[in-house]
């Protein structure tokens, strides 16, 4: 007996692209409905702006450089084209303006950084850069602090090209895609270059842990 195989046309279309949760709040602030930027600026400020300090290393750059980027935001909104999520695009702006801000500092021999204990102030009030557990005893959110200094100290000697796919993909949590769109590189390169970035950051803890 002969097998017959049934095929499924392919309609030729692509699938369609994860639809953007922020859509709805650009359109509207096309429109002239200035309080969709206000919405969309209270949904990332603190994303930008504790971005912009793992990347500066300094409180104040952080501030004046998230401030430098919503400017950036606003002015240049009507040109977004939608081909990435607009949180996407918001990281990709980020990462540029640390990275052109951090040059005109180096060019001039500046350069500052914080204690990562010191809280992020923001309108809506410090930005906790530890998230101890209320079950956590004194002495052990003491322990775990020490441990997210020690992490975020070693994360600082990185160089440039391994600090960035670290804190975009261990810290804020974004996909190899995202890190990809945003960085302008390939995914497959991405991939190595996070597991590299591990690597020497491992390299650098056992260091400091067992010397």
């Amino acid at each position: 007996m002969a097998m017959v195989i049934n095929k499924k046309k392919r309609s030729g279309k692509s699938s369609p692209k994860t639809e953007d949760p922020d859509a709805e709040l650009i359109a509207q602030f096309l429109k002239g409905e200035e309080v969709a930027f206000n919405r969309l600026v209270l949904s990332y400020q603190n994303r930008v702006y504790g971005l912009c300090y793992r990347l500066m290393g300094n409180l104040d750059e952080a501030e004046e450089v998230a401030q430098e980027i919503f400017i950036t935001i606003y002015k240049s909104l009507k040109d977004f084209r939608g081909d990435s999520r607009f949180s996407t695009w918001l990281y990709r702006i980020t990462v540029n303006h640390c990275k052109n801000r951090q040059k005109y500092l180096g060019r001039r021999g500046y350069y500052q950084s914080e204690s990562y204990d010191q809280p992020l102030e923001s309108e809506d009030g410090d930005i906790a850069r530890q998230h101890p557990s209320e079950d956590m005893g004194a002495l052990e959110q003491m322990e775990q602090k020490e441990v997210q200094k020690l992490v975020q100290d070693k994360i600082e000697e990185l160089d440039d090209e391994h600090k960035e796919v670290i804190l975009l993909r261990d810290m804020e949590g974004l996909s190899y895609e995202e890190i990809a769109d945003i960085l302008g590189l390939r995914e497959g390169t991405v991939k190595p270059r996070i597991h590299r970035a591990r690597l020497e950051l491992k390299e650098k803890l056992e260091k400091e842990l067992f010397k």
